[in-house]
């Protein structure tokens, strides 16, 4: 596999989140560099690229091993070693990172406290530099911003020599079970992809907030989950199934005229809106009688 790619690994001091972000002139790049595990660390495996160093690096790191064994174990039996670009970081910010000398230039590394950026087949020497400094400046700023501003760095850099297709970005909490993941979004194959991972990311926390919502409404917290709702309807105006629900929620929480203009603006983006409106049982959605008596 011929990844020409820039990536981050980066362990989150005052959160201990996890999490490695990608891009590359590659289809479906995530699904082979990008790996994190709570509890465990996060590895980005690339430069003729072998995804088996993902989860056998977080098998040895869940293991307690730290970076430093971990990745030049897994290095030193690999005949192809010289051609591969591996970086790993683990629960507690430790970070091993190796560039094999025959990887394609520009190709190199840069590692800073609880982080390491690399990159190959770059179009201009400095773009792990750049990546370091933007990741450094972003201090105290979620982590998933830090890693997209580092490849927003990389790609005003240079990036990579034969443009962009594909990006990803994946973060887990410092802790919790192995499969759950905090943030988990790929961009595949699209003209911006850096572009198009920021609106993901956007949305992402839309809905989140929207999640968070029914955690309230479920808790009786009305006032909280209405808030949460038009947090997230204003967050993504675009996004008719955030209108619709948060809507209902609204509705629930007493301003029955906010809440149904929400789900009218649904219901302008197509039919089905108003036909799950009418399905809707009380128990799902106590205030769906109401809403649908509004707007008739």
């Amino acid at each position: 596999m011929r990844h020409g790619t820039y990536s981050i690994v980066a362990r989150d001091r005052e959160s201990g989140e996890l999490g490695v972000a990608v891009q590359s002139h590659w289809f479906s790049v995530g699904s082979v560099v990008s790996w994190a595990e709570p509890g465990a660390g996060a590895v980005a495996t690339q430069s003729i690229a072998d995804p088996s160093y993902g989860p056998r690096a977080l098998e040895r790191l869940r293991a307690g091993e730290p970076a430093s064994e971990a990745l030049p174990a897994l290095v030193a039996p690999d005949a192809l070693r010289e051609l591969r670009q591996v970086a790993v970081v683990d629960a507690a910010g430790r970070v091993a990172v190796h560039t094999g000398e025959r990887c394609i230039a520009h190709a190199g590394h840069v590692t800073g406290e609880g982080f390491s950026c690399q990159a190959n087949m770059m179009a201009a020497p400095g773009v792990p530099e750049a990546m370091a400094a933007a990741f450094t400046d972003g201090a105290g700023r979620p982590l998933t911003d830090r890693l997209v501003a580092a490849l927003e760095a990389a790609e005003a850099a240079g990036g990579d020599v034969r443009g962009r297709q594909s990006a990803a970005l994946l973060v887990v909490r410092g802790d919790g079970e192995p499969w759950r993941r905090a943030v988990d979004l790929r961009v595949e194959d699209h003209v911006d992809p850096l572009a198009e991972l920021r609106r993901l990311l956007r949305l992402h926390r839309a809905y989140a907030l929207a999640e968070e919502g029914d955690e309230l409404s479920g808790a009786g917290e009305f006032d909280a989950a209405a808030e949460r709702y038009r947090a997230a309807a204003e967050l993504a105006p675009e996004a008719d199934e955030l209108q619709f629900w948060a809507g209902l929620g609204i509705a629930q929480a007493g301003d029955l005229d906010g809440g149904a203009a929400r789900v009218r603006e649904a219901m302008a983006h197509g039919s089905g809106w108003r036909e799950l409106l009418d399905r809707l049982p009380p128990e799902l959605a106590p205030a769906a009688a109401a809403v649908r008596a509004r707007l008739r």
